[in-house]
């Protein structure tokens, strides 16, 4: 195999590698944001509620925990999911940037 050849492997990987890193940071938004909406209503109980509720605290709270310790305490208004969503949009943007470099 050639340097063309493995030239063309290696940008088709780079480039594969940001397309899963847009689509899982798009994903993630959208579980955040959907956990910050199910924390804002309060839902009837159901058993399937339940579980959709304790699935996306699961996931979500682990990386807003993260930023919840950097925000000092605001009294009601939590800070912390805006914060994490653009903590998340620069991290997206730095390794797309860092991956653009190895094209």
């Amino acid at each position: 195999m050639g340097w063309p050849a493995r030239f063309v492997l290696l940008a088709d990987a780079i480039s594969s590698v940001e397309t899963f890193i847009n689509v899982f940071v798009g994903l993630y938004w959208l579980v955040i944001f959907a956990y910050i909406i199910t924390s804002w209503l309060r839902l009837p109980y159901s058993p399937t509620l339940n579980r959709i509720q304790r699935f996306l605290y699961d996931v979500c709270e682990p990386y807003l925990r993260i930023f919840r310790r950097l925000l000092p305490s605001m009294g009601g208004i939590d800070l912390s999911p805006v914060l994490a969503l653009i903590g998340l949009a620069v991290i997206d943007r730095f390794l797309i940037w860092i991956l653009d470099h190895f094209h």
